[in-house]
């Protein structure tokens, strides 16, 4: 029997090459908690997607609460941070604490996130905050840098087989202004 595993999940592009590999070896079920996400009409578009695609291919989702006032009032005065900056880790700490606590509360054994597949995050920080989240909560975190071994172009390939709509942004406000 595999072990549970729970995935945080930004969009169904960044997905399909992590749950692909994830599923060799553990049971996967989706958790798709991102407040950071705007305007509202992109974070409907994104979880829409997501949705259709988990019914295909068999895997569970969780749909987490839009908290866009909690993110909004959590990166407040970061407004004029650049991608990868000091906003990024408190938005990767909101998402990442909560599917850490998603993951004990439901009895996962494992939790991990894709945000590392995209060559505009990094790894080493996403993975030192799961890491803190997951101890905090008392669950393990997968280290990860889902980008490496062609990681971010299989994921790409796949995306565009599956005709996923590919935004042109993390999700935030502010680095869609860039």
């Amino acid at each position: 029997m595999k072990s549970r595993f729970l995935l945080h999940v930004c969009c169904a592009p960044c997905s399909p090459y992590v749950v692909e590999t994830l599923r060799t070896d553990y049971d996967v079920t989706l958790y798709f908690y991102n407040p950071n996400i705007h305007p509202e009409e992109e974070y409907r578009k994104r979880l829409d997607e997501l949705r259709a695609w988990a019914g295909k291919i068999g895997v569970p989702l969780i749909e987490g609460e839009y908290k866009a006032a909690e993110w909004f009032d959590a990166v407040k005065g970061l407004e004029n941070e650049p991608e990868r900056g000091a906003r990024c880790e408190v938005c990767f700490t909101m998402r990442l604490s909560e599917a850490a606590r998603m993951a004990k509360k439901m009895g996962f054994e494992t939790f991990g996130a894709v945000l590392t597949v995209s060559p505009h995050k990094d790894a080493v920080v996403i993975n030192r905050i799961g890491e803190q989240m997951g101890a905090a909560a008392g669950v393990n975190y997968f280290t990860a840098d889902w980008k490496k071994k062609d990681g971010f172009k299989k994921t790409v390939a796949l995306g565009k087989a599956e005709n996923f709509y590919r935004q042109n942004y993390c999700g935030c406000v502010y680095s869609a202004r860039k």
